[in-house]
């Protein structure tokens, strides 16, 4: 009987993504502009919001102004 290993190897093989809520897919398709799209504080070229609270403040505002 072979010993078991700590930690599963690493084999090479591709994972899929892990899938996103679909409100995490709708932020992510936001374009990033230099600004948080909830609150307006600025921002690098990449990110979107400045943090969880704001990313999660406009997924609510979002659905309830549907």
């Amino acid at each position: 009987m072979e010993p078991k290993p700590d930690s599963v190897p690493d084999d090479g093989a591709e994972r899929p993504p892990p899938t996103l809520s679909p409100a995490a897919r709708a932020r992510q398709l936001l374009p990033p502009k230099g600004a948080c799209w909830y609150c307006d504080k600025p921002l690098d070229s990449v990110r979107r919001f400045c943090g969880k609270e704001c990313a999660d403040a406009f997924d609510e505002e979002k659905e309830y102004t549907r």
